[in-house]
């Protein structure tokens, strides 16, 4: 098998397949964010050199994909900020106020479901630090959305990036596989994706009803969805993990 990172800006074609490929790999109301919806098809016009694929040369098949771009950051915790949507909107109040980025920040890995299971994850992981060097960026910055955390909504999320097995290696597996490639957990935040709708969009995005006012717990979601009938609004924070990851120079020969 012959795995090749290749970015929007090499076969842009590619991304027609991605569609079909991808259906289903992550919940239907994410891709519904408030933020995301502003921006996301402006990922390949403006930084298609951020967008690739992990493409299987010998079965001509996307196997995953990462989606990213680059931000400004100082190297401290706190200018990580809030998560995903802040990120995205200062990458692009970065280009045109002209500053220079300090780091690239991840908005999504993917994996086929025909390549899942099969540790693709952490070669993708790998693509994002080979973008980022191409880049001259020294750090990945990656606002994590736990895989277990949807079995915990009630928890919050800064005490559950803290948990532990008891071998001392990171409680979910997309945390763990993060640290094992590398990456440091800096931080949490409860409020990195901000997804709203209407009543009618959220039953169904996730198959249930929601007759009365309050926060209920859902589907695949990381905490609870606040619903307002009066108002026919929903609305969810969904919380995120930042990890930090160094970008080591290319080795030569």
């Amino acid at each position: 098998m012959a795995l090749v990172v290749v970015t929007h800006a090499e076969k842009p074609e590619l991304w027609d397949r991605m569609p079909e490929r991808f259906a289903g790999i992550v919940p239907e109301y994410n891709l519904h964010g408030d933020v995301n919806d502003g921006y996301w098809d402006r990922l390949f016009a403006d930084f298609p050199e951020y967008q690739f694929v992990l493409y299987d040369d010998e079965r001509e098949l996307v196997a995953g994909a990462g989606r990213s771009l680059p931000r400004t950051w100082d190297g401290t915790v706190a200018d990580l900020g809030p998560g995903l949507d802040d990120s995205i909107a200062r990458a692009f109040a970065d280009r045109d106020a002209g500053r220079t980025p300090g780091a690239l920040c991840a908005l999504g890995i993917e994996v086929a479901e025909d390549y899942q299971r099969r540790g693709f994850s952490s070669v993708l992981l790998d693509g994002m630090r080979q973008v980022a060097r191409r880049a001259g960026l020294a750090t990945v910055l990656v606002p994590v959305r736990p895989t277990w955390k949807d079995k915990y909504p009630l928890v919050p999320i800064e005490r559950y990036a803290t948990w532990r097995r008891a071998d001392g290696a990171p409680f979910d597996p997309w945390i763990r596989t993060q640290v094992g490639a590398g990456g440091a957990v800096a931080g949490a935040s409860e409020r990195s994706s901000r997804i709203t709708g209407t009543v009618a969009e959220w039953e169904a995005w996730t198959g249930l009803a929601y007759p009365e006012d309050g926060d209920y717990v859902f589907p695949d979601g990381l905490s609870t969805l606040r619903i307002e009938r009066e108002r026919d609004l929903g609305s969810y924070w969904e919380p995120a993990v930042w990890i930090t990851h160094p970008v080591p120079p290319e080795v030569t020969p």
